[in-house]
Formats: structure tokens, sequence, C-alpha cells
């Protein structure tokens, strides 16, 4: 096996025009093709970040909610690079968006914050 990178994450919500609003319009994302399945009742939204596929965004109706505190196995969280933590950090809260304090990874020395998305789902900013 010669595996490259990490082709996309695939992230389900309860609330499709909130969240295509939240990755769209206040994290900047790219829409590629966005779809309803009818058969499915599901719509699926691919997202860009820098020219490159990284999620796919679905609905489904009656998903069930996600745990995440305490933390539940299986993804932990979704990070993004950024190259200023405190610019980005600040982009975040104009767009209504509460972060945690920026912490300090130990090993790297390098900074980093925790927000949320609608539904809950961790997500990091890890500046660069």
């Amino acid at each position: 096996m010669n595996l490259k990178r990490i082709h996309h994450v695939a992230i389900i919500c309860s609330d499709y025009e909130a969240s295509k609003d939240f990755y769209v319009n206040k994290l900047g994302l790219k829409p590629i093709r966005e779809m309803y399945r009818e058969e499915r009742q599901s719509y699926k939204l691919d997202l860009a970040l820098e020219g490159e596929y990284v999620i796919e965004l679905f609905s489904f109706p009656e998903a069930p909610d996600r745990p995440s505190y305490p933390e539940a196995r299986g993804l932990r969280h979704l990070a993004f690079e950024v190259d200023e933590i405190e610019e980005s950090i600040s982009e975040l809260k104009r767009n209504g968006i509460e972060t945690e304090e920026i912490r300090l990874d130990p090993y790297t020395e390098k900074r980093f914050t925790f927000f949320q998305d609608p539904d809950g789902l961790p997500l990091e900013l890890y500046e660069k």
C-alpha cells in the first residue's frame, strides 16, 4: 500500500443550511459541487480549501447526535493549519464563533485553539 495523503473528511450535519453557511461563509471553504439525493433525502456538498478537495458535508434525516464530551471513540477533531492564530481567532469572533484559550503544544511548541461547528464538532486551529 502506498498512501499519499488524506483525500477528504466526511461530516454529517443536523441543519444543512446552517452548516453550509458556517463552512462556506464563515470559514471560507469553496464549494466544488452540491447535489440533493432524493432517494436518501440528503444533501451532499463537496468543499475545497486552497484548491484541494477536503470536506464532504452531508445531511441525513434524523442522524443521531455525536457525543463529543466526554471524548468519545472515533474521530476526535478536524484541525486547520493557519499562519497567524490571533488573526484567525479574530476573524472567527467577527463571525460570532467563540474559541477556547490559545494553548501551546509542548512537543512542537506551536500554538493552537479549539472551536466548534454548528453541531458541536470540535475543530482546531493549529499555527504553522
